[in-house]
């Protein structure tokens, strides 16, 4: 066994110069130590952005890359995200009832030694007929006042609230390219005409037009859809999910802003819609608008014209980019000397903003497991049992929004609603949180891109039903509970004072010189990180 020291990523965009950065970062040292990171990439072949929403995840990679906070806002027309309003989900839009719910980043109750609070909840101990996440977090009475999730005095990636990013996907792919090649990361200007084999079946050589042959000790595949390594040269099977994930296509708009000084919504609003739903991302100078949806229950045609229906007078003159979609993942990743990062291992639609968060995991068990020996299949193997474990489990929680909508209709729905099209796992899990509400132990914190609490938010967003009443007596501590509803009430008015208007915020902190991150998130997006907040409760 050889040892690994140059690695050669194919394609470049965010998946690419992520991985590149990343691990120029964490497989650094001395010279003579360092692995030697290549991206090539080339001038002909336009990036896919995975999306342009993040998870909280994000903040700690950043600041593990080094990347100063007010230099992503500045360079990448960054804005704040501090989770998703689902609009029309549960019903459709008209019907009586509540119109919308709210996934929010920060947990419930950031009180230490509090109490469980979603139990109480379901036994009245709010009050009234306030949700879940409005009754157990502040977070959405902030963000539906056009409030940040942090002040300018706060560190660098921390804040009161849990937060992500929208951004630019283009922008974001060449500040990464930047940074990437200040850590070292070579970059080649080449496109990948042939992937020679070795007789092992392993990759030998790259040959392309314009650098000739070129040789690596392990390939990282960030080709995207194409996976010219890992699907083309390597075969891998890909496992499509569309038997449980309805949609296929996309269109996205670039939307300009009523007026310049328009309020920012820090949060995704995805809305439903007759076959499919819309994303609405605030950028600093656009909205980005985009339409996902089934061409089993419609066509183009209509798809665009409901997309237009949407987003109105602002898109006139705008043309509609259509993407397709291949919705699934690589059942077998890491191939011999060759690993996929980004699309080329998989894609689940862009609902909760999966599609980065996997490009982090899979950067970062890439550098933790690390075969610097050489010995490459036991790390091939537990890479491919982790990601394809994840997969499942992003799969499970996107399918679980469709499931419990009370939408009927169009046939998109119904057949979603329908028991064949949910995973057996999923079908059990719903059955058990009938009559309790979900646990951490009904999960495996390093499988999970979604903590437990995003599971109880959405699945109570959607009105699913969990009596736990005879199990009242578990919960002796009703006016524990009632008291501390009564102070996140109590503070979010506090918070409102205290925390500046999210565009006002982006402009401060945009104008403000770079400099280095004064402390470092944690970088581990393996496992959740629903952390890095200073405490207002």
């Amino acid at each position: 066994m050889n040892a690994i020291k140059n690695v050669l990523i194919v394609g470049g965009g965010t998946a690419g110069w992520l991985t590149a950065g990343f691990l120029a970062k964490q497989l650094g040292g001395p010279q003579q130590q360092a692995v030697h990171i290549t991206v090539v990439e080339s001038s002909d072949i336009p990036t896919i952005g995975v999306g342009e929403g993040t998870f909280p995840s994000i903040r700690g990679t950043l600041s593990l890359l080094g990347i100063d906070e007010a230099r992503f806002l500045r360079e990448c027309s960054a804005t704040f995200k501090q989770g998703i309003k689902f609009v029309d989900w549960v019903r459709p839009a008209g019907s009586v009832g509540t119109d919308h719910y709210f996934h929010p980043f920060s947990l419930p109750s950031q009180r230490s030694q509090g109490l469980e609070l979603l139990p109480y909840w379901l036994l009245g101990a709010a009050g009234g007929d306030v949700a879940f996440a409005e009754a157990a977090t502040m977070q959405k009475k902030i963000a539906d006042a056009h409030r940040g999730p942090k002040r300018l005095s706060d560190g660098d990636y921390l804040g009161p609230m849990n937060y992500a990013y929208h951004f630019d996907a283009g922008r974001f792919a060449t500040l990464l390219c930047k940074h990437a090649q200040s850590l070292g990361v070579q970059r080649q200007i080449a496109t990948v005409q042939r992937v020679e084999l070795a007789p092992d079946g392993s990759i030998a050589a790259l040959h392309t037009a314009e650098a000739g042959r070129l040789e690596a000790d392990l390939y990282i595949d960030c080709s995207g859809f194409r996976a010219t390594l890992i699907g083309d040269a390597l075969g891998a099977p890909f496992r499509d999910v569309n038997d449980v994930l309805f949609v296929d296509r996309a269109l996205a708009m670039q939307v300009p802003y009523e007026r310049p000084d328009a309020p920012i919504p820090s949060y995704t609003i995805s809305t439903a819609h007759e076959s499919g739903w819309t994303w609405d991302i605030g950028l600093q100078e656009r909205r980005g608008i985009g339409y996902v949806y089934s061409s089993r229950y419609t066509d183009d045609a209509r798809a665009e014209a409901v997309l237009r229906q949407y987003v109105g007078p602002q898109g006139e003159g705008v043309s509609a980019r259509p993407l397709q979609l291949r919705v699934g993942y690589r059942e077998t990743q890491w191939i011999k000397n060759c690993v996929a990062v980004g699309l080329s291992g998989g894609f689940v639609e862009p609902l909760e903003a999966s599609g980065i968060g996997v490009i982090e995991t899979a950067a970062f068990l890439i550098s933790f497991l690390f075969p610097r020996d050489g010995n490459l299949a036991p790390v091939a193997k537990q890479f491919n049992t982790l990601m394809v474990a994840r997969y499942e489990r992003i799969v499970n929680f996107v399918k679980l929004h469709y499931c419990l909508s009370q939408r009927r209709d169009n046939a998109f729905w119904t057949d979603n609603c329908n028991p064949a099209s949910i995973p057996e796992a999923l079908q059990e899990q719903l059955a058990m949180w009938r009559h309790r509400p979900p646990h951490r132990l009904d999960f495996i914190s390093d499988l999970e891109m979604y903590p437990p609490t995003s599971w109880q938010y959405v699945l109570h967003g959607m009105e699913y039903g969990c009596d736990i009443s005879a199990s009242r007596a578990a919960y002796p501590r009703m006016e524990e509970a009632m008291r501390e509803f009564q102070t996140i009430r109590q503070v979010s008015q506090q918070a409102l004072a205290d925390l500046p208007p999210h565009r006002a915020l982006i402009e401060q902190m945009c104008a403000r010189p770079s400099q280095k991150p004064a402390q470092q998130a944690p970088s581990r997006s393996f496992a959740h990180p629903s952390l890095l907040t200073t405490k207002l409760l």
